[in-house]
């Protein structure tokens, strides 16, 4: 059996953007629901929409970019999708699930990837005048969104 240079890339690629989900769950595991809740004075967001719009981010760019629906709900995706905000308390249970599916979801993405179920990949540029056209630029493209979330969730954690 051949394994291609491509699909070896895409299993490290995956593997880079879930080791520092994984870190920035260890950074916030001590704050409680409601410190993950919290909007402090000056910010839009919490730590808590930070994490489920990097999950929501990635359904868009992966997903819907190539013509298919979202694998999570169309109301999550909805309440975490680019130019959202927090519209509600997230509780203990929507912690848990939102924790959850940071990893879940990129476990949906690597059996789709490998399986060729993302194949229809619409070009377009990100609002960071990034263009992307095709799944494997999308997937190297979510590492620095999610970079820059992981810095709002280490500037929002030390004021929570």
């Amino acid at each position: 059996m051949h394994i291609s240079r491509n699909f070896i890339t895409m299993k490290r690629a995956i593997e880079i953007i879930k080791q520092p989900r994984q870190k920035i769950l260890d950074e916030i595991n001590h704050l409680s629901v409601e410190q993950l809740n919290k909007i402090p004075e000056g910010f839009n967001n919490n730590i808590i929409w930070n994490l489920g719009h990097m999950i929501a981010s990635q359904q868009g760019i992966c997903y819907k970019r190539a013509g298919l629906n979202v694998r999570v709900d169309e109301a999550f995706f909805n309440a975490y999708k680019p130019e959202t905000k927090p519209e509600g308390f997230v509780d203990g249970a929507g912690v848990e699930e939102i924790k959850k599916m940071l990893f879940t979801t990129l476990e949906q993405l690597e059996a789709d990837y490998d399986n060729g179920a993302i194949s229809n990949y619409t070009s377009f540029v990100t609002r960071y005048n990034i263009p992307l056209s095709s799944i494997d630029e999308a997937i190297a493209f979510l590492p620095f969104h999610e970079g820059l979330h992981i810095g709002y969730i280490m500037s929002l954690r030390k004021l929570v």
